[in-house]
């Protein structure tokens, strides 16, 4: 057996013991496999009542971050705390020679953003930033074929998210709702999903951005939602709606909004589920599809197999640092720049703003 690098998670809420740590590093034994690459090994988080779940899962719990730092056996962590506390702690990560995954965003701000870049460069270690959804199977599948004609010329394509998340109290005093300097909203939330797995399917660069807000139907500190259109390098304009004031009627007509369409001269292809935490795995509440249209025929497409999207994550971020070849994070700057540029729009009437750096 090769060897494995080391993890430690630093932030030990419901998304890390559940996506992460169950399913991503592979610890919910009747669902999941260990990685080869990768092993969990311990856990932190500022409160104190997580220690009992990580204990569960046989995982060392460390009573601070110092002690994080203090175990020589922890080679990389994977930080999944609260997105103002993401660029803070991964330099700290950093000056501890700690290789490095983020959840989404790296930080709250582009500049930010590339500090963390530039520091992970400078010494040498991989920084990886959680952009899952480009390793879900169907999104996979989807690229493939943009790129290999099945689809013909792509001349437009939209990317949504839109679902109801606020209405309720506690909904709307979370982050997402109540603290727009933490990117919540839709934009900061979800959009940035739609912008990186843009360019992905595409493979193509946004470079300018125009937006607006939708209507006010309920009362957020953040935005309600926006329509934002998306100018790609090489001239192509794309569309992408989010939303959290849309209530879609239940579980299944939110999930399944949850997609795209690429549109093509010979063919169209819908994804529906694919833009979300599901790989296709038995029991998920959703199984996610593709649709391609073509010829008068409908072809229905699901995952061959349950890939998990975050083992897949995990799985580069680790192989990157077993082969010597650190990767840079730096979509994730790019990602963050269109993110503000669409704020920026959307606060001047729609006007389109150019993405810094291109």
């Amino acid at each position: 057996m090769g060897r494995k690098v080391r993890y430690a998670l630093v932030g030990f809420g419901g998304i890390a013991e559940n996506r992460l740590a169950r399913e991503g590093f592979g610890l919910d034994r009747s669902r999941f496999d260990g990685l080869a690459e990768a092993e969990l090994i311990g856990a932190f988080d500022v409160n104190p009542d997580r220690r009992g779940a990580a204990e569960a899962l046989q995982l060392r719990w460390y009573p601070s971050l110092a002690a994080v730092w203090q175990d020589e056996a922890v080679e990389a962590v994977f930080i999944a705390t609260n997105n103002l506390s993401h660029a803070p702690l991964a330099l700290e990560a950093l000056d501890r020679q700690r290789h490095l995954i983020v959840e989404k965003p790296l930080a709250t701000t582009a500049a930010a953003a590339e500090e963390v870049c530039e520091r992970a460069a400078a010494a040498g270690l991989s920084l990886s930033v959680d952009h899952m959804m480009v390793y879900q199977q169907l999104n996979v599948r989807a690229r493939q074929m943009a790129a290999d004609g099945t689809l013909g010329d792509i001349d437009d394509a939209c990317f949504h998210m839109e679902f109801a998340y606020g209405y309720e109290a506690a909904e709307a005093a979370s982050w997402r709702c109540s603290r727009p300097e933490e990117l919540g909203g839709p934009i900061g939330d979800v959009a940035t999903h739609c912008f990186y797995l843009a360019e992905d399917l595409l493979q193509q660069s946004i470079v300018e951005v125009a937006a607006v807000y939708y209507p006010r139907t309920m009362r957020i500190a953040a935005e309600n939602g926006a329509l934002i259109r998306l100018a790609l390098a090489d001239g192509r304009n794309i569309s992408v709606r989010v939303s959290f004031c849309d209530r879609r009627g239940g579980l299944a007509g939110t999930l399944g909004n949850l997609g795209y369409e690429l549109y093509g001269s010979k063919a169209v292809l819908r994804g529906y589920g694919t833009m979300f935490q599901l790989s296709g795995a038995a029991g998920e509440p959703f199984q996610p599809r593709l649709e391609l249209e073509k010829d008068g025929k409908v072809t229905i497409l699901r995952p061959s197999a349950a890939g998990n999207i975050y083992q897949a994550v995990i799985r580069a971020h680790a192989g990157s640092i077993l082969s010597g070849q650190p990767l840079d994070g730096r979509g994730a700057v790019h990602n963050l720049r269109v993110c503000e540029a669409a704020h920026a729009s959307a606060r001047a009437g729609g006007e389109w703003r150019r993405v810094d750096g291109c």
